[in-house]
């Protein structure tokens, strides 16, 4: 997308979030611009919806509209650019009338299942787990760029091309991982309100290579033990260190004491405590999850798969983050992604059955059609919200074809062939260039692709053959953008004229 039309999508969003006024915070993640709003009314968002650059919009703790990779960090500066330009919002434009069984009914009845889903997910845990959502977000893009290049570098090393290359690759590869702690430490810092700086130098301790020459519970420390739950431990004390200091230092000389007694009491619990705490709880994730894959693949699939949605309808899902990132620490790779996107793929072959079943109505299938696309790379935002959330059970059988998928996948690592990926944030067919395993790259690429081919086709044969009740069929099967409702069109249809009775 270029710079004018990136602006131009910021320019289209900002009146229809109710103007600068009403936007109290910008940023973005992987695929969604997250709006942080004064008032929620308004917002339109079914003008949003059909603003071409969207691709849906996801109502949780922030507002987030869904552009896709690549295209939501480049929308997001100009519209902070354009928030801290302007003074005033704009009116809300007017919203249009929802018309049974459309595309925009099903939405807007996904949104009402988001917002009660809100309601119930404002729990101290959960909140916590998006504040470690928070820390750990910002860190995807470094780790897909250096885990397509570790995967890139893997192949001429094993093709024995370029040798005087492949090191400096590996270097790049490898130098933001060797330092990810440092990172986590900044981030954790900033989002539980410390300074910044001071998480990441407490965090970096963790990473130096002189811890080596320390003792701890009888053990000598290894440089980068305990990884980035360590870091996030350690930041998160130094944290609240500070903040006493602030309370109880004196104004005079607070520059001096506080910055000193936040690193060197958190510096010494980390290195006494922590790094030794954290890497025993790093070492048993590793020992847990190929424990599981190994002995009970297909089955721990089929659970994961399955049960993905679900846990990111419930907000769960964030609890993985940390422990993806501990395995590409310690293995290189997340067994666990690959298996997790299979759920994706359930929605896929979901999509393209309610796509076939629902052939008179062309405002659904027209929403499907726009939305495919990025449901096979792996945003799925759209077909979930937008689709099967609403329609009801379609999520469910969705659900299936996901289970299907991940027992797939699980069932090869059971035989020893483990598939992983070497970063997060990618899905669907955007996670080939991560891939990475025991084995050689084409058997692993081949086991996922198989996963994907299994999710779609169970994904759409539960959809195609459970998904529906003969009573959701007639009331959504109307070519509703055409003014036919599913009474009229019984009405208009012939009824067949009974023969005349016989004597």
């Amino acid at each position: 997308m270029a710079p004018d039309k990136n602006r131009a999508t910021a320019a289209a969003i900002l009146p229809l979030v109710g103007g600068a006024q009403n936007i109290t915070s910008v940023a973005h993640c992987m695929t969604r611009l997250r709006l942080g709003l004064a008032d929620r009314s308004l917002v339109d968002d079914d003008a949003l919806k059909a603003l071409p650059a969207v691709l849906g919009v996801v109502e949780d703790d922030t507002y987030q509209i869904v552009l896709g990779p690549g295209t939501v960090a480049r929308v997001t500066p100009e519209l902070e650019a354009m928030v801290a330009e302007s003074g005033g919002g704009a009116e809300p434009r007017p919203t249009t009338p929802d018309h049974a069984p459309t595309a925009t009914e099903l939405a807007a009845q996904g949104a009402a299942l988001k917002a009660a889903r809100k309601a119930k997910n404002a729990t101290p845990f959960k909140l916590l787990l998006r504040r470690i959502a928070n820390i750990f977000v910002p860190l995807i893009p470094a780790l897909i760029g250096c885990g397509i290049i570790a995967g890139f570098n893997g192949l001429l090393v094993n093709l024995e091309w370029l040798p005087s290359i492949t090191p400096a690759l590996a270097a790049m590869a490898s130098g933001f991982m060797a330092l990810i702690a440092v990172f986590v430490g900044y981030n954790t810092a900033k989002e539980f309100g410390g300074t910044p700086i001071l998480g990441g130098a407490v965090a970096a301790i963790i990473v130096y290579a002189g811890v080596a020459d320390i003792e701890a519970f009888g053990q000598k420390l290894s440089p980068g033990q305990g990884g980035v739950l360590g870091a996030l431990g350690a930041a998160v004390l130094a944290t609240y260190i500070e903040k006493w200091c602030r309370r109880w230092v004196p104004e005079a000389v607070d520059v001096l004491v506080t910055p000193t007694l936040t690193v060197l009491i958190a510096g010494l619990v980390t290195i006494f405590g922590l790094m030794f705490l954290a890497g025993e709880v790093s070492t048993g994730i590793g020992t847990a999850a190929d424990w599981l894959l190994d002995n009970t693949g297909a089955f721990a699939g089929l659970v994961l798969g399955g049960l993905f949605l679900p846990l990111v309808m419930l907000g769960l899902h964030q609890a993985l983050i940390p422990i993806h990132t501990t395995l590409i620490e310690q293995q290189g790779y997340t067994v666990l992604l690959p298996i997790l996107a299979m759920a994706g793929a359930g929605q896929v072959g979901c999509a393209i059955a309610v796509y076939k079943r629902l052939r008179r109505n062309t405002s659904i299938r027209t929403t499907i059609r726009s939305a495919l696309p990025a449901g096979f790379l792996g945003v799925g935002e759209p077909l979930i919200y937008g689709v099967s959330l609403p329609l009801g059970r379609p999520f469910v059988t969705a659900c299936v074809g996901g289970a299907a998928g991940g027992a797939f996948i699980g069932f090869f690592s059971m035989l020893g062939d483990k598939v992983g990926s070497t970063a997060i944030g990618p899905s669907g067919w955007a996670l080939f260039p991560l891939l990475d395993g025991n084995e050689n790259l084409g058997l692993t690429a081949a086991i996922y692709a198989g996963g994907l081919l299994v999710g779609y086709l169970v994904g759409f044969l539960a959809t195609y053959f459970f998904g529906f009740s003969k009573q959701m069929l007639t009331d959504l099967n109307a070519d509703v953008d055409a003014g036919e409702s599913p009474t009229a069109r019984a009405e208009a249809e012939p009824t067949p004229a009974k023969a005349p009775a016989t004597a």
